[in-house]
């Protein structure tokens, strides 16, 4: 089989790999498209140690759909054919593989399948290539989920939320915002290309180089307070961006009441008031990963039809040009979410 191989900033080759043997209680799965994260592109611009843990060497890529080609005589839960998600954290058996799960490998070996945890069946309603966003969509609906109140008739209704970054994440919290029951959503970043396709869905956008933020925010989502004046009447920050600015604004212009998100990679260690946060009652909220739930309801954004989610998809290249495609995904103002076709 064709296997992309990482070989370290800016290198990467396509290397032909032996086919997995599959045993009594594995499916061999092959690749339909993987899509390009962007740790996979962090790690190709910048170099081992800035993305995932991908080895110098090994396999890459993690947001993959595929088909089951081979099952092992032990498996009863899914036959040759079945259209799958690999969940990566579990798909290998490993949990140090989970961003090396080899999306941009032309087969998968599943070993030891079990069904809903490193395989999940693909909904029909969902085509090939948005079903390959399904991974990068947990994880913004995982965010979104943790940024709702929950209440006993179920998550609380007509609040606002502000999302920090227009990449597929960011696009995929506010689309999960609005599926959650949140009033209005706006989404901010600095790409105007990127904006320009979050407006498309539905979305209220702020394009912070040119744009006034609290000004905009206050005239969009109306007027409250926080402990220094009048402010923007939003009671969700989301930040898929990961600027240390984005903190600092939730802790100073953040109404009372209202509560931050933190879905980004932020690795640097950062000072809070923590009396003002008593006095303002605000929450800071952590989000990684996902759970079950996140695929379940993904897959039912994706199906309900009600955005057009494949919109989102700027890119497609073929394995072999699989450099030139992570190229173009770290080119934030010319694309969003680029694809590679595994299957001919």
């Amino acid at each position: 089989m064709k296997a992309g191989i990482y070989l370290g900033k800016e290198k990467v080759k396509i290397q032909e790999l032996p086919l997995p043997e599959v045993g009594n209680y594995d499916v061999l799965i092959q690749n339909i498209y993987s899509s390009i994260c962007g740790t996979d592109v962090a790690v190709f611009m910048h170099g081992p140690n800035t993305g995932h843990k991908v080895n110098v060497g090994g396999e890459f890529g993690h947001e993959t759909i595929s088909r089951i080609v081979k099952v092992g005589k032990e498996v009863k839960d899914f036959k040759v054919g079945d259209r799958v998600y690999p969940y990566p954290l579990y798909a290998k058996d490993d949990t140090s593989r989970a961003g090396t799960l080899g999306g941009f490998s032309e087969y998968i070996l599943v070993p030891n399948v079990k069904k809903n945890h490193s395989l999940y069946q693909v909904d029909k309603r969902i085509s090939d290539k948005l079903a390959s966003l399904i991974e990068p969509f947990t994880v913004g609906c995982r965010g979104a989920r943790r940024g709702m109140i929950l209440s006993g008739q179920g998550y609380v209704k007509g609040q606002n939320a502000v999302v920090f970054g227009s990449g597929t994440i960011g696009i995929a919290a506010a689309v999960a915002f609005k599926y959650f029951g949140m009033e209005k959503v706006m989404i901010c970043d600095y790409s105007a290309y990127r904006l320009e396709i979050a407006k498309k869905l539905g979305f209220e956008t702020c394009n912070l180089q040119v744009d006034d933020f609290i000004n905009h925010a206050k005239d969009y989502f109306g007027m409250a307070y926080s402990l220094n004046g009048p402010t923007a009447n939003i009671d969700c920050w989301l930040d898929a961006a990961g600027a240390k600015s984005i903190l600092d604004d939730f802790l100073k212009l953040g109404k009372i009441e209202s509560r931050f998100v933190s879905v980004a990679v932020n690795k640097e260690p950062r000072s809070i008031d923590l009396l003002h946060m008593t006095y303002a009652q605000q929450s800071i909220i952590g989000s990684g990963g996902y759970m079950k739930e996140e695929v379940d309801d993904v897959q039912e954004i994706m199906a309900c039809g009600k955005w057009n989610l494949e919109s989102m998809i700027t890119h497609e290249f073929p394995l072999e040009q699989l450099d030139q495609a992570l190229y173009k995904a770290s080119d934030v103002n010319n694309s969003l979410n680029v694809i590679i076709k595994m299957k001919k």
